[in-house]
């Protein structure tokens, strides 16, 4: 079997573009999560994620599968950043974005523009018949015919932070850090489908089991602040404050990203193990809120398991999947030993590089077609069962958790059904003597930029943030 997986995929979390050209050193330093390049003479495209993009990034620059690195960066060059990005984006083939803003040591782009540069030229009905799948899984055409769509992520630090410089700067009181968090979420904008925790960064997935109480949420607040003024930078790193902007997330209804595993060096890998969050997952679980366990790697097993005890809890491999190259697929297998197909999703996490977005849209389609496709050869699933699951991982299953309006089917790309599906509809007409409608289809909303909240911090303070 070819399973076709360039339908619908949603990336249900990455960040920004650079918005300028690079030249090969600032080019490899985006290639790694080490904050300083390796050894003299090394180089990162010698590496998983190098090789695979040198075979997959090349051809959408016109150059041939594994062209030498200065050859490929030449090119690169020469077409200027902006072009770059629309061709991988566009040969990507994501058909939604949710963007976390909330680290941008330098601009990066927006929710709507990385969206922009998804969409292709012309976002009309394709006359051609839709792209085939090659027997690798791998497809030929992944470019949706539609306009892509941009929406946002709130990362809870940075709204923390910002209010703790409106009580630096005079603004609101100490008292009042917790309700102006907690307005601010409930001030934002139409755009905004989650919120996002990095708790592994600052102070570790350890946090407080239970609901911490409006007088802790106060002292860690007054004890924070007083640091700051003290001269340490304006980094969130209390574990009581850090479950409290869970807890906001989780009051406002909104899906609640957290950070898992596999990230810079500035994280301490063995307090970044999803088990560590039990407590706070079985208390937060009556909610019915999603959770969302981010990247995972190495720990994908562990949440994996978490996806499959707790209702409300799901995952992805995020930038795992590129930086494990064509071990990537191997990695989605394990993913999938427990967690139910309905708990996984599927994001890049990519960050600076458009190749980043390529790389995590192929990489899972080719390993997802593995997985599935070894699963129908040893008939433990149907191909029938196959194309569902695929549409599930792919988009299904951030469309549910993110309350996404169903994608809009455009007018000469009609949908395919599966024979057995054929017989079925065909059968149920004959018996009810009526035609069945297919499930309505909604057009994506127009979404909007998020509006900034507050005013640019005093420089003096700006710099410690």
């Amino acid at each position: 079997m070819a399973l076709r997986v360039d339908g619908e995929l949603i990336d249900h979390h990455c960040h920004g573009l650079v918005q300028r050209d690079l030249d090969r050193p600032e080019f490899e330093s985006m290639l790694t999560e080490a904050d300083t390049p390796g050894p003299p003479g090394t180089t990162l495209f010698d590496s998983q994620l190098g090789f695979a993009l040198r075979r997959w990034c090349a051809p959408q620059l016109d150059l041939p599968p594994h062209a030498e690195p200065d050859t490929y960066l030449e090119r690169r060059a020469e077409l200027g950043h902006e072009e770059v990005h629309r061709r991988l984006l566009t040969a990507a083939g994501i058909t939604t974005f949710c963007v976390d803003t909330g680290f941008q040591p330098e601009p990066l782009t927006s929710s709507a523009q990385l969206a922009a540069y998804a969409t292709p030229p012309a976002a009309t009905p394709p006359t051609a018949t839709p792209p085939t799948a090659t027997p690798t899984g791998a497809a030929t055409s992944a470019t949706s015919p539609l306009p892509a769509c941009g929406l946002d992520v709130m990362r809870l630090e940075r709204i923390a932070e910002l209010a703790a410089v409106d009580v630096l700067t005079g603004q609101i009181g100490v008292g009042h850090l917790a309700d102006t968090v907690r307005a601010r979420l409930a001030d934002r904008s139409s755009t905004t489908v989650a919120v996002k925790s990095v708790a592994a960064y600052r102070a570790g997935l350890e946090l407080p089991a239970v609901r911490p109480t409006e007088r802790e949420i106060a002292a860690a607040t007054r004890t924070w602040i007083n640091e700051i003024r003290g001269g340490a930078p304006i980094r969130l790193h209390d574990p009581v404050l850090h479950a409290f902007l869970i807890w906001c997330g989780v009051d406002a209804g909104l899906p609640v990203q957290i950070h898992v595993g596999y990230g810079d060096n500035d994280l301490d890998l063995t307090r970044g193990n999803p088990l560590l969050l039990t407590g706070l997952l079985r208390a937060i679980a009556p909610s019915e809120v999603s959770v969302l366990l981010l990247h995972c790697y190495p720990y994908h097993r562990e949440a994996a398991y978490l996806a499959q005890v707790f209702p409300n809890v799901h995952l992805d491999l995020g930038l795992a999947i590129h930086n494990t190259g064509r071990g990537s697929a191997a990695l989605l297998a394990q993913a999938l030993e427990l967690a139910p197909f309905a708990k996984l999703l599927f994001s890049t996490d990519a960050y600076a590089l458009a190749e980043l977005f390529l790389l995590g849209a192929t990489l899972f389609r080719r390993g997802l077609a593995s997985f599935l496709d070894a699963g129908v050869a040893d008939d433990a699933w149907t191909p029938d069962d196959a194309t569902r699951i695929t549409q599930l991982i792919s988009a299904g299953n951030a469309r549910r958790v993110y309350r996404l309006p169903a994608p809009p089917q455009p007018a000469g790309f009609p949908t395919r059904p599966s024979p057995a599906r054929a017989a079925r509809s065909q059968t149920a007409r004959s018996e009810t003597g009526r035609s069945q409608t297919g499930r309505s289809q909604t057009g994506r909303s127009q979404t909007a930029e998020e509006s900034a909240r507050t005013a640019s911090p005093p420089p003096h303070i700006a710099a410690r943030i």
